[in-house]
C-alpha cells in the first residue's frame, strides 16, 4: 500500500488507500502515520465492547497482534459520542493513537471497518504472511455516516442451498462493504430451507427435489442427483447471532400465498384440493412461476400462524423488526377455477383474485403486528390493497414503490432492471448461463435508488436499497461469488455515500479505488468476475441461458 506520507503533507491519495464505500470526507492528519506493534493496546469505552471483540479476532488473526485490552489513551480507542447518527463515525489519527468513535456500537463497527481497509490488503487474510512486516494506519482523518439506514442483500437459498458457513462467509462479505440487511430467502417452489418443529415435513419432504434443471428453464439440460438441504433452528440461531455481532439486520422471508409448491408438497391439505390432485405434487425441479399456491382457507392461516410463532422466536425483534411475507408472482388459475376460493371472495366482499391475495397478505399483517413485528412484502402486495403498516420491496421497477410512497408506505427499492446481481455483467459469449439485461459495474455505480419526481414527503419512506441474488444458475458458492462481486462493491457504495446524480458520478475514481479493492477480495478468497472477463473455470460453454438485449427499461 502506498504509504500516506507519499503525497504532499495536505492531501491524500485516495486511489491508493480505495476506501469502498467512499467516506463523506477524508483529510490528511496532522500526526501519523501510525504504528501498530505487539504491544499497541486497544482500548473500548462501555458500549464498544463488542467491536474490540471483533477488531482483536480478524485483525490480531491476520496481523498476529494481541491488541491487548487497554485502560488510557494510547494505541487503538473506541469511544461513543451520542451526538453523532447511530451509524456514524469519525476515525482519526493522533499522535499517541487512532481514535474511533461512533454514535453507537453500530457506527463503531462501521469505522472499524474503514480501520481495516486502511490496514492494506494483508489485513483482510485469516493468519499472517511469512516474514515480518511493519503495520501502520495512514495519516489520516475520516468522518462518515451512511446516506440510507436499509443497505441491503437478498440472498435466495431455497434454489440454490449454501450451507451455514457460506451464509456466515456473506455476513462478513456484508459487513466488509458497510452493508446492513440481510434478507434471508428460505421458501419457494424449488424448498423449504428452514426447520420448524411443528411441521417437520416441511424439512423432512419440502427441502427436498429429486432433480435440477441445469440452466435456464428453457434448456434441456438436467441434474439428475437429488438435491436439498436446510437450516436447523440452531443454525439459524448462530446465523442470527453472527450477523447482529456484525450489526446486521436480518429479514427472513416465508413465502405466501404463491411460491408455495414444495410446501404443498409437504402437506397437502394446504393446497386448492377441489382443483387439482396436490398428492401428487413433488418439489418442484424446475425454475418460473409455478401454478400451485395456497388454499386461502382458515386451515392455510393457522399453519403459516404456527410457522411464524417459530420463525419469530429464532429472529428476535432486536435482530428482525421486519418479516417479509412474499406476495409476489402468485397466479390466480387455480381460485378462479376452486369453488371454495369463489366461495371465500364472496365471503370476505373482496372483489376478486387480487383481492383475496390481499386478504392474505393483510391477515399477517395485523397478526405481525400484534406481535411488535413489521410486515413487507415484494410489489405485488399493492394489488387489492395494502395494509395500513405494511412495507414494501419495489422489485418490478421504480414504479411499485413510487406508488407505495406516495401512499405513505415504507418502500425498499430494489427493482430488477437495476440491481438484480443474477443478471448478467457484460454481453460476450463467455457470461455462465447469461441472464438478464447486462449490467455493468459501472451501470451498478450509476443505479440512483430515489426516482426523480417523487414528492419530498414520499421520498422520506424511502427506507433505502438492496441488491438481489436469485440463485436459479446458481449452483454454489463460487458461482455467488462471480455474480455478486464485484459488482456488490458498487452498489454498497450507492447505498452508503453521498453521491451526485448519475451521470455525474465518477465512475474512473471508483474504478481506480477497485484496483485496491480487488486485491482485497482476492485476500477474502471471494472468487469475482475479473475486470477482462470471466478465466475459462468460470464460464459455462453450452448452457442455455435466457440473455435479454439492449438497455433496460426503467419502469
Amino acid at each position: 500500500m502506498t504509504p500516506a506520507n507519499s503525497v504532499p503533507p495536505d492531501t491524500v491519495d485516495t486511489a491508493a488507500l480505495g476506501l469502498i464505500p467512499a467516506p463523506r470526507t477524508l483529510t490528511a492528519a496532522a500526526a501519523g502515520p501510525y504504528p501498530l506493534g505487539y504491544t499497541t493496546p486497544l482500548t473500548a469505552a462501555p458500549g464498544t465492547e463488542g467491536v474490540a471483540r471483533w477488531l482483536r479476532t480478524t485483525l490480531g488473526a491476520a496481523t498476529g497482534l494481541p491488541l491487548a485490552e487497554g485502560a488510557g489513551d494510547r494505541g487503538i480507542v473506541l469511544t461513543l459520542d451520542e451526538e453523532l447518527a447511530p451509524e456514524a463515525y469519525r476515525l482519526a489519527v493522533e499522535i499517541d493513537a487512532v481514535r474511533l468513535t461512533g454514535g453507537s456500537a453500530a457506527g463503531v463497527f462501521r469505522g472499524a471497518q474503514t480501520l481495516r481497509q486502511l490496514l492494506g490488503p494483508d489485513a483482510f487474510r485469516r493468519a499472517p504472511l511469512a516474514g515480518s512486516r511493519a503495520w501502520e494506519v495512514p495519516a489520516v482523518v475520516v468522518e462518515d455516516e451512511p446516506r440510507f439506514g436499509w443497505r441491503g442483500m437478498m440472498l435466495d437459498v431455497s434454489r440454490h442451498f449454501l450451507p451455514k458457513d457460506d451464509v456466515l462467509r456473506y455476513l462478513d462479505l456484508l459487513a466488509a462493504h458497510k452493508l446492513n440487511v440481510f434478507h434471508f430467502h428460505l421458501t419457494d417452489d424449488q424448498g423449504w430451507r428452514i426447520e420448524i418443529k411443528r411441521y417437520p415435513r416441511l424439512t423432512e419432504v419440502g427441502s427436498w427435489r429429486s432433480r435440477t434443471k441445469y440452466g435456464h428453464r428453457a434448456s434441456e439440460l438436467w441434474d439428475e442427483t437429488p438435491y436439498g438441504g436446510f437450516y436447523t433452528q440452531d443454525d439459524i440461531r448462530e446465523i442470527v447471532a453472527y450477523a447482529a455481532e456484525r450489526h446486521i439486520r436480518v429479514v427472513p422471508e416465508i413465502d405466501i400465498p404463491g411460491h408455495s409448491q414444495a410446501t404443498i408438497t409437504a402437506y397437502p391439505e394446504l393446497g386448492n384440493t377441489d382443483v387439482v390432485d396436490t398428492t401428487t405434487l413433488s418439489v418442484w425441479d424446475n425454475w418460473g412461476v409455478s401454478p400451485n399456491v395456497l388454499a386461502p382457507t382458515e386451515n392455510t392461516l393457522r399453519f403459516f400462524e404456527g410457522v411464524l410463532e417459530e420463525v419469530l422466536e429464532l429472529f428476535p425483534a432486536a435482530t428482525s423488526p421486519f418479516v417479509h411475507m412474499g406476495g409476489d408472482e402468485c397466479p390466480k388459475d387455480q381460485w378462479k377455477e376452486s369453488p371454495l376460493a369463489q366461495a371465500r371472495i364472496a365471503e370476505l366482499g373482496v372483489k376478486d383474485e387480487d383481492g383475496l391475495q390481499s386478504w392474505f397478505i393483510r391477515h399477517f399483517d395485523a397478526w405481525l403486528t400484534e406481535r411488535g413485528r413489521r410486515l413487507i412484502g415484494w410489489d405485488e402486495i399493492l394489488e387489492g390493497g395494502l395494509a395500513e403498516g405494511a412495507a414494501v420491496s419495489s422489485w418490478r421497477g421504480y414504479g411499485g414503490g413510487i406508488a407505495a410512497a406516495e401512499a405513505g408506505h415504507d418502500v425498499v427499492m430494489c427493482p430488477e432492471q437495476q440491481v438484480y446481481l443474477d443478471h448478467r455483467q457484460d454481453g460476450g459469449p463467455d457470461e455462465p448461463m447469461p441472464i438478464g439485461y447486462v449490467r455493468s459495474l459501472e451501470d451498478v455505480y450509476r443505479f440512483e435508488p430515489v426516482p426523480p419526481g417523487l414528492s419530498e414527503e414520499a421520498a422520506r419512506h424511502i427506507l433505502g436499497t438492496q441488491a438481489n441474488v436469485w440463485t436459479e444458475v446458481m449452483q454454489n458458492r463460487a458461482r455467488v461469488d462471480y455474480q455478486v462481486f464485484p459488482r456488490l462493491a458498487a452498489f454498497a457504495e450507492v447505498a452508503w455515500s453521498a453521491l451526485p446524480a448519475p451521470a455525474e458520478r465518477d465512475f474512473a475514481a471508483f474504478d481506480a479505488r477497485m484496483t485496491a479493492h480487488y486485491a482485497r477480495l482476492d485476500a477474502l478468497g471471494v472468487d469475482y468476475r475479473p475486470p477482462a472477463g470471466p478465466y475459462p473455470r468460470q464460464q459455462r460453454p453450452g448452457v442455455l441461458g435466457f440473455p435479454r438485449e439492449g438497455a433496460p427499461p426503467v419502469v
